[in-house]
């Protein structure tokens, strides 16, 4: 028998749980991003693109769509670059 309490289900649970509060934070990260972006206000596009990203990955992991979870694995990576490299000068 499976183990009902392990980290991945419990993870899985909170997400499917928390699932339209978190798109609702996604959407206000969105939004402040773009805003960051018209006001050229360096490096906050990219500091409220990072959970953004995130938020998108854990729900489309709850859903199983790959394609949507690997496009923000990508963008996660290039966030972090850019935040790496504006925290490294």
């Amino acid at each position: 028998m499976r183990d009902p309490f392990t980290p991945a289900r419990l993870a899985e649970a909170w997400l499917a749980t928390n699932e339209q509060r978190l798109k609702w934070a996604a959407l206000m990260l969105g939004v402040a991003s773009t805003l960051a972006i018209v006001q050229n206000w360096h490096p906050w596009p990219m500091i409220f693109g990072l959970p953004f990203c995130l938020i998108w990955i854990a729900c489309a992991w709850l859903h199983g769509e790959r394609q949507l979870k690997y496009i923000n694995l990508l963008f996660t990576a290039f966030y972090a670059y850019g935040l790496g490299r504006w925290w490294l000068t």
